[in-house]
């Protein structure tokens, strides 16, 4: 059995380094609402329980597991996946800090599917019962969580697209172009991007293989549209990437 995340509590010095407040935090504006007052922020940062970092590959929670909280990726990365009945994974998503992982329990009080870190992620996790008293007194927080459920339902809309596609290329492109708007919402280069996920995750969830992953990639570098280094990625003409879905 794998290590799963584990809510610290407040004195322990192991997870001092990660008891960042919600008002303090950098990314407060990406998974809270920018209106939010400060006594609201407050009595949001009293329900939020911190972890000790969740380590690569260990699980934050699995499919069928029941559903008692959502969680918000302060740093690091994680991977949202089904199993077959083969016990095969099918990549669903990813997520990047800032993003709230874990809404899909809130329909059946079971988690519909499994996530788990792609590196060292530190993790949020926000009870959702308390969650839910909160969201009655602070209507911007309720609206908030709705279009952030309402960007799943998007999300999953835009994978069956996806996979509709017959090019590997505008596979890659969507992916791209998904990472660099989701990389300047966190305030970073949308341009510069690194990869927290392995060519076999971009495969799994693009419906590619390996190895036409990494020849796509080789081809958009030498058209002058990307530059790869290991897991960085350059966009050096995001247009063209855009163009290729507009085709």
């Amino acid at each position: 059995m794998d290590a799963r995340f584990i809510p610290s509590k407040a004195s322990d010095n192991s997870a001092a380094c990660s008891a960042v407040r919600c008002g303090d935090c950098r990314l407060s504006g990406i998974c809270l609402p920018l209106a939010l007052e400060s006594d609201d922020i407050d009595q949001l940062d009293n329900i939020i329980q911190r972890g000790r970092p969740l380590q690569r590959n260990a699980h934050l929670y699995r499919e069928g597991d029941p559903f008692t909280s959502v969680y918000a990726v302060r740093a690091g990365a994680l991977k949202v996946y089904h199993s077959s009945d083969g016990g095969r994974e099918h990549i669903t998503g990813f997520y990047l800090p800032g993003e709230i992982v874990g809404l899909d329990g809130i329909a059946d009080n079971r988690h519909g599917s499994s996530a788990v870190a792609l590196e060292t992620s530190a993790i949020c996790e926000i009870p959702f019962e308390a969650l839910d008293k909160l969201t009655d007194r602070m209507p911007k927080l309720r609206r908030h969580f709705l279009q952030l459920m309402s960007r799943e339902i998007s999300d999953d809309r835009q994978l069956v697209s996806l996979l509709g596609r017959n090019s590997a290329t505008e596979r890659i492109a969507v992916l791209l172009l998904s990472l660099s708007n989701r990389s300047a919402r966190r305030h970073l280069s949308a341009t510069r991007l690194r990869l927290p996920m392995s060519r076999g995750d971009i495969g799994n969830y693009l419906g590619l293989t390996v190895e036409t992953v990494s020849r796509t990639l080789t081809r958009l570098q030498r058209d002058g549209i990307i530059v790869v280094d290991n897991r960085e990625v350059e966009l050096c003409d995001p247009q063209a990437l855009s163009d290729m879905l507009a085709a």
